[in-house]
């Protein structure tokens, strides 16, 4: 939950403080219809010019990494076409956005050497920031190193320390701190921000307070920053502390976000305050708006664990009358959210809908059904739906093996549990061991006595890479409860490098005095 709110809080916080000109502009061309907008490097209008070539379009139309955003530009400048600064800037920002780092990396490195550009202490910072995201933390710090130390100012200090802060790396964050300190860089918030976010992220919520004072001290907060400490407030649940932190937010001056009222709400919601959780959350509506669209599912939640059935559906049809299409993610929440309101009929229209429009056929929204099919006992509802998954498309994943296993498990059905526990194990390149699901099937195979299953599930295990004494010593019990005797036990622990416990002595005592069963070549 801590996690989330920060994510959430610092989603808002421009990473960068940079100079340069990347803002998307609309506006409306004089005396004309069509809308004017600064995009992709390059002015455009959105009716009559609407296929125009652009740098901009060029550039972004380089889907795969491997092609060469310097030989665009060079190509553009060679067909006699200028390049201005501007709007490489703004190409920057658009890739960006859509997370094609690569390609502006090569952008940020063609300007650099270009003698007709002139860069900016945001540039660089820019240019930093490209480095950490496309190689790694180290070369950002080479890049600033490198760095003349004309350049080595508050921008470019502020982008290497949210490169700390991304790679979750205290002592260097805590280390360029106090350098900034030295040189007075610490007079404005963004730098606070990173570092808070650092502390919280990582559990050493001691070391927030402090440092709020600190920034006190030396500037004035943000929204980030009391979103940020409101987030610790949520974690301890301290509703006098929220609540008084909100009357020193309003002193200042500061005008509360959507993210101020949802951590509210989180916190009146953990306290039973559900008229106040109910007031923050009617603040919080008139705080949303189009441009965060995230708040609307954030506020969908917060109904839902309110449980506003009816502000549910009309959010979420409002949600849908403002976006044109609605995405994974989205469907993936409200669908979950319907099914812990048991609306499984609305979750079913809404997946069925989904799965109309998907094109990425996630099988992470299949397995929101699947579950609910499981959590209900209705197994062959379950198996149904499953094989119409495949049909539609939908490729299985690790989760959705796991959950038919859990529910075979639940039934008792060791045969099934163990082939759809195989394809689990097998699915994935390194399996993520569930050891409370092992014991679950181990206590089962014991309860039956079924050696053999006790015997596949060892292999299964041993292939991938799972086997302990605890294992084994399920194993020795199951033959205990067949009154049979394993055969080579402790020469298979050896050869698996699994250690022997007192109970594991104690059970190969027992078992000793049993009827001798072989181990199949297949197991053994």
């Amino acid at each position: 939950m801590l996690r989330r709110l920060v994510r959430r809080s610092y989603a808002v916080v421009r990473p960068l403080s940079t100079e340069v000109a990347t803002t998307v502009k609309s506006t409306r061309s004089g005396g004309g219809n069509g809308i004017t907008t600064s995009l992709e490097g390059g002015t455009s209008t959105a009716t009559s010019n609407r296929g125009r070539d652009t740098l901009g379009r060029r550039l972004l139309s380089l889907i795969y990494a491997k092609r060469s955003a310097v030989i665009a530009i060079s190509k553009w400048k060679e067909e006699g076409r200028p390049v201005r600064k501007y709007e490489l800037n703004r190409i920057v920002q658009e890739l960006r956005k859509h997370k094609r780092y690569k390609h502006a990396l090569e952008v940020c490195e063609w300007m650099r050497v270009q003698d007709d550009i002139q860069l900016l202490y945001g540039d660089y910072a820019v240019h930093l920031d490209l480095i950490a995201k496309v190689r790694c933390m180290n070369s950002a710090k080479k890049f600033f190193e490198d760095l003349p130390d004309k350049l080595k100012v508050q921008t470019t200090c502020t982008a290497l320390l949210h490169t700390y802060v991304q790679h979750k790396n205290i002592a260097k964050a805590e280390s360029l701190m106090k350098k900034m300190s030295e040189c007075g860089f610490l007079n404005y918030h963004l730098p606070y921000n990173h570092m808070l976010t650092l502390y919280i992220s990582q559990g050493q919520l001691e070391k927030v307070l402090g440092l709020i004072q600190e920034l006190k001290k030396n500037t004035s907060p943000d929204i980030v920053t009391y979103n940020l400490e409101l987030a610790v407030f949520a974690s301890q649940n301290n509703v006098e502390a929220a609540e008084k932190m909100l009357l020193e937010l309003k002193k200042a001056k500061l005008d509360p976000d959507w993210i101020t009222f949802s951590t509210l709400t989180n916190i009146y919601i953990k306290s039973s305050l559900q008229d106040k959780a109910n007031s923050t959350l009617q603040e919080m509506e008139k705080k949303i708006s189009r441009k965060a669209r995230t708040a609307y599912v954030s506020l969908i939640s917060l109904h839902t664990n309110l449980q506003n059935k009816d502000e549910v559906f009309r959010i979420w049809k409002e949600m849908k009358s403002i976006f044109r299409k609605v995405n994974d993610t989205e469907y993936s929440c409200i669908i979950s959210l319907l099914l812990k309101l048991d609306e499984f009929g609305e979750a079913m229209n809404l997946y069925t809908e989904w799965e109309a429009v998907s094109v990425t056929k996630d099988t992470r929204i299949a397995n929101l059904i699947l579950a609910a099919y499981i959590n209900k006992n209705e197994m062959e509802k379950a198996v149904n739906f499953h094989n119409k998954m495949m049909q539609k498309g939908i490729s299985p994943s690790c989760t959705t093996w796991e959950l038919l296993t859990r529910g075979y498990l639940k039934q008792k059905e060791m045969d099934k549990v163990l082939e759809v526990f195989k394809k689990t194990v097998t699915s994935v390149s390194k399996w993520d061991p569930d050891a409370k699901m092992v014991r679950e099937m181990y206590h089962v195979v014991e309860e039956q006595g079924d050696i053999q299953v006790a015997e596949q599930l060892l292999v299964t295990l041993r292939h991938a890479k799972y086997v302990n004494t605890e294992i084994y010593n399920a194993l020795l019990r199951t033959y205990v409860n067949a009154g049979k005797m394993p055969m080579i036990v402790e020469e298979r622990m050896k050869k698996d490098n699994v250690e022997m416990d007192e109970e594991t002595q104690k059970l190969i005592g027992i078992t000793s005095k049993m009827t001798v069963t072989e181990v199949p070549n297949e197991i053994a």
